[in-house]
């Protein structure tokens, strides 16, 4: 039987190919004319030292740590909680209007803007727990922002499993946790890997609420776990730093380069550990 044209349809597949190619242009695009603007000023001495105003150098070794330490603890709290959540309302919770009313409040929160996020983060962590400045106040207050996006990223993941998986894993006798453990997660492994590349993108790219939580330290940290109670500025914030003195285009452009690189040297090595978890299974 052979296809009938319809002239509507193709139009709407042109439309849907520029548009996506329009997208993957302007990305390029945008990384492309970071890198080439950035790249040539970014010196050994910008990555290895801090800024110091007293012999007039530029620096952004702690602003890298410091963008570390966020992603780990914010990734370290928010990722169990978040998928230990979607497991619950999708495999035990049921249908009903308690898990109606969360999916509709993780939704909500998820198109909050970030400042809100920071005033909150400013008036609970930082002055009602006492935290002050610190970046364990602005890993705190990214957690809940990144909470609804790895939810319902991965309660979506978790309902895209066939239930035939499940009937099949209950019907041999296997207990729920377990068959949530070995055939549930590994098939939505995916989806949460997912999430949590957004999650990762999201904290990295987080300015706002960071400078009402975490505020503008610019110090190397003297030890490993110390360093979590001082306050500590990531690269975003020092490049919005940068960019609104206008000082000095150049360094505004290799910070945002370097911006750039460690996200997908982070997104790269989050892919790298699904593939070999799947690899091991």
């Amino acid at each position: 039987m052979t296809k009938k044209f319809r002239p509507l349809d193709a139009l709407i597949r042109f439309f849907i190919w520029i548009c996506a190619l329009l997208v993957v242009v302007i990305l390029i695009g945008i990384i492309f004319y970071t890198l080439f603007k950035g790249v040539p000023h970014i010196t050994w001495q910008l990555l290895s030292t801090a800024p110091s105003e007293l012999y007039q150098r530029v620096g952004i070794l702690p602003m890298i740590i410091n963008t570390l330490y966020i992603v780990i603890i914010t990734l370290l709290i928010s990722t169990p909680i978040g998928i230990c959540s979607a497991i619950y309302l999708n495999e035990y919770a049921g249908k009903n209007i308690f898990v109606s009313v969360i999916e509709f409040t993780t939704e909500t929160l998820a198109g909050i803007p970030s400042i809100i996020y920071g005033l909150f983060g400013f008036m609970f962590f930082n002055i009602f727990c006492k935290l002050q400045y610190s970046i364990i106040s602005g890993s705190l207050t990214l957690t809940i922002m990144v909470l609804p996006t790895i939810i319902r990223t991965t309660q979506e993941s978790l309902k895209a499993v066939p239930a035939m998986y499940r009937e099949a894993a209950l019907g041999i006798g296997a207990p729920k946790i377990y068959m949530i453990k070995t055939i549930l997660l590994p098939c939505a492994l995916p989806g949460i890997l997912t999430a949590v590349i957004l999650s990762i993108g999201r904290i990295v790219g987080e300015s706002a609420a960071l400078i009402l939580t975490s505020g503008f330290g610019d110090k190397l940290p003297k030890s490993l776990f110390g360093h979590i109670n001082a306050s500590g500025a990531t690269l975003t914030v020092q490049l919005y730093q940068y960019a609104m003195r206008g000082e000095d285009l150049n360094i505004t452009f290799a910070i945002a380069s370097v911006l750039i690189i460690l996200i997908l040297i982070i997104n790269y090595f989050a892919k790298s550990m699904a593939k070999r978890f799947n690899n091991s299974k």
